[in-house]
Formats: structure tokens, sequence, C-alpha cells
């Protein structure tokens, strides 16, 4: 059986901060700080909507993040510091190992899937900005079962989709909740700890933690 490698989207593949990373002096002083929170809010948002069953779909909660953000920092809303920063979003940068570890892994015979709460069109538009068409076998999105990460049911679309057993799916993402959430499901978990933050969840560790995905190369046999 072809080894199966499961990756999460964002902050994972994609680099979260890179819209407004790029937009630093339009959005000014509090760029990082706005950064942040935009990113707190749009998880949280997720959270609360999947906790209670009142799905919103993910780019509808990343712009109300983002206008919560900038609000939170005396920043207007509707400008287009706004717009701008959506449409970055929309094209975020890759962090610069992923498109040779992907087709490492592919050319070696795995099978590459992503597994996001984003919605199809953001992961479209997201793998195109980064070029990395053709390397997924697979891109799953939350939005087929209106619920998110990490209720069991997002990381059972792997085994339906791709037909594998849990077990043999190696599962990558720089979310500490969401390692837990595929951990207890039953993956082989590997968190992308690109910050360096202390472990979380002990009851549902990683069974590996790496600070970037290169070193996922090594797991190839020699040629």
């Amino acid at each position: 059986m072809k080894p199966t490698y499961v990756f999460d989207a964002y902050g994972t593949l994609f680099d979260v901060h890179s819209a407004v990373a790029r937009h630093a002096d339009l959005v000014g002083p509090e760029a990082d700080a706005v950064s942040a929170l935009w990113r707190a809010r749009q998880l949280e948002y997720s959270w609360i909507h999947g906790a209670t069953g009142h799905y919103t779909d993910f780019w509808t909660l990343t712009e109300r993040a983002l206008r919560y953000a900038l609000s939170a920092h005396g920043l207007a809303t509707g400008t287009t510091v706004e717009r701008t920063l959506l449409r970055a979003y929309s094209a975020l940068s890759a962090y610069p190992e992923v498109p040779d570890v992907l087709k490492g892994l592919k050319a070696a015979g795995a099978r590459i899937a992503i597994l996001s709460n984003a919605t199809p069109g953001m992961l479209e538009k997201a793998v195109a900005a980064a070029d990395l068409q053709g390397l997924p076998d697979a891109i799953l999105s939350v939005h087929v079962l209106r619920r998110y990460k990490p209720d069991p049911g997002v990381y059972g679309l792997v085994r339906e989709y791709l037909d594998v057993p849990a077990h043999t799916v190696r599962f990558q993402s720089s979310n500490a909740w969401d390692i837990a959430g595929a951990s207890a499901y039953g993956f082989q978990t590997c968190w992308i700890n690109r910050a360096g933050l202390p472990p979380e969840y002990p009851d549902m560790p990683a069974d590996r933690e790496l600070s970037g995905l290169a070193p996922l190369l090594n797991d190839l046999p020699a040629a």
C-alpha cells in the first residue's frame, strides 16, 4: 500500500501571516498584532460555530475575524485595507520547503491529500497561488459536512475518499488542537511546531514533532 500523507492547509502548507506581512506598510505599526488577532479569532469562530452546530463557511468567518481584528486596533473596516488583506489571504505564500516536499513525496509514490476547514474555493485558490496544482491526490474540505475540525467526522473524510485505514494515515498539522483531534481519531500524527511552542493535550499527543516539513523527505527509501 502506498503511504498516505495528509496535510492541514493554513499554517502547515500556507503561511497565514503572509497576507498582512505583504501589506504591513498599509496596515501600519499594529500589523503583527492585527495578523495574530485575525488568526486567533478565525479559529475561535470555527470552534464556536462547530460546537454549537451553527455552521458558517470558513471564508465568511475569515472576513468577520479580520473586521474584528481591524476594529480592535482602531482601524476602519470596509476600507482599502480590508479589501487588500482579503485578496492577499486568497493567495497566501506557501512555506519555502512545501513544493519540494510535496514533489518529493509524490515522486516516491506517496499519496498526498489536504484536509482543511477552508471552503473548496479557498483551497483551490491557495493551491493555484502556490503553484501546487497536480500534487495533491485529494483536496478535502469540511464544507461537505458543514462541520469543523476537530470533529471526528472531518478526519473520517480521509478514510471515505482515500479508502485507507486510519492507523496508516500520516497526518501533518501546525495546530496542536488539530493534532489532538487527529490523534484521537487514530491517525499517525506529526506536529509541525514552527514556533517551538511547548506541548499541549498530553492525553492526545503527537507521534512526532518537527520544526518544518523538510524532514519528511528523510522517511523516503534511499534511491
